[in-house]
């Protein structure tokens, strides 16, 4: 491994925490659910982070074998953490507040917050997107093929 790729398998190893650290709360914050102002989002947060904790174990077990530059390796694993915990961190406003109906129709229901109270969620829920699409871009980006090697 080159001198200049050396922080990847830390990068890689801070995931596999981050990703613990998530499958331990989805554990305790279902046995939460149904004291949410909405259920139904709790239980939607509860499988959302169960899943962001398998994609940040797997991303981690990958990311030593990214070829990427310190900047870009920083840059990618950043977006990944702030769009991992922007959209589970909407998920929880909208199940403590019983809102987000108008940014999670699908999840929430008729749950309906205060105008102050969507717009957060909504925010919060939209900066997620983009930042989670550049960093799995960068990622795939990281995961090219050498060059000289034959795809099959």
């Amino acid at each position: 491994m080159s001198a200049n790729r050396q922080y990847l398998p830390g990068q890689g190893h801070r995931l596999l925490q981050i990703g613990v650290v998530l499958l331990l709360f989805a554990s305790f914050e279902g046995f939460g659910i149904s004291y949410f102002a909405a259920p139904a989002i709790g239980l939607a947060a509860h499988r959302l982070s169960a899943l962001q904790s398998v994609l940040l174990l797997a991303l981690g077990l990958v990311w030593p074998k990214l070829k990427l530059g310190a900047a870009v390796s920083r840059t990618a694993f950043w977006l990944l953490l702030y769009s991992t915990i922007a959209i589970l961190a909407a998920y929880l406003m909208a199940a403590f507040w019983g809102a987000g109906g108008s940014t999670l129709p699908l999840t929430a229901g008729g749950a309906r917050g205060t105008t102050l109270q969507e717009s957060l969620i909504r925010i919060v829920a939209y900066s997620s997107a983009p930042t989670g699409i550049a960093s799995f871009g960068l990622i795939l980006f990281g995961l090219r093929i050498k060059s000289g090697r034959k795809v099959l």
